[in-house]
């Protein structure tokens, strides 16, 4: 399997950076890490996060990591990260 990350999902993590960094840089940049650190499990078991089904025929799923939310689609041998926000965001 290969990890592929999304504009849009690239773009989720520079602004949930640029909203916390002004409050604190430090927390700002771990919470980063470890958003782009998490989906290398799916690497291993990529069907662990729940399937929504409202996206069929795409395999689309859910992980949570933390509070943050992240989807993904498993296309073939690829696994796409498509977005990630925070739960408590109006989404």
């Amino acid at each position: 399997m290969e990890l592929k990350w999304t504009s849009k999902a690239l773009s989720d993590l520079a602004r949930l950076y640029e909203f916390l960094a002004p409050v604190n840089k430090l927390a700002a940049a771990r919470t980063v890490q470890a958003l782009t650190k998490a989906p290398t499990t799916l690497l291993t078991n990529p069907r662990i996060g729940e399937q929504l089904f409202e996206f069929n025929p795409h395999e689309v799923r859910r992980i949570l990591v933390g509070h943050y939310e992240m989807r993904y689609e498993i296309l073939g041998s690829s696994i796409y990260v498509l977005r990630l926000w925070h739960t408590r965001e109006d989404r």
